[in-house]
């Protein structure tokens, strides 16, 4: 049984950083990719980012770019989303999600099958 669980939200002021982390277990986490994504309340769940089961390569949201980097250690079965200069509309639940099949990788969510309980992240102004 895949398990994701996050970790690391919280509650920031506008410029501020915060960086959060995924540990994965039950299958051979190097095999496949890794997505962040966010929900707003009364908003669907959005794309943040991607990275190849390698690490190789990353996918942003153009929202993000430039303020958000994933990154993975394969050793620790982990995948991180560093966010810097967060925005008040930043402020969302942030899920990360695996999919079924080994590399594959996608910006959608629907591709997905395997999903965290969320980490809160609020974003004060």
């Amino acid at each position: 049984q895949v398990r994701l669980v996050e970790s690391g939200g919280g509650l920031v002021q506008a410029g501020g950083s915060l960086r959060l982390s995924c540990v994965a277990s039950g299958r051979t986490f190097s095999n496949f990719a890794m997505a962040w994504f966010s929900q707003a309340p009364g908003k669907e769940r959005e794309f943040v980012a991607s990275i190849s089961a390698r690490g190789a390569g990353t996918y942003y949201a153009d929202s993000v770019k430039g303020r958000v980097t994933i990154s993975r250690d394969n050793g620790r079965n982990t995948v991180f989303l560093q966010m810097n200069n967060l925005k008040p509309e930043d402020t969302a639940v942030y899920y990360c999600a695996a999919p079924e099949a080994p590399f594959r990788i996608s910006r959608s969510a629907s591709e997905y099958t395997y999903w965290g309980q969320g980490t809160q992240v609020t974003v004060s102004s």
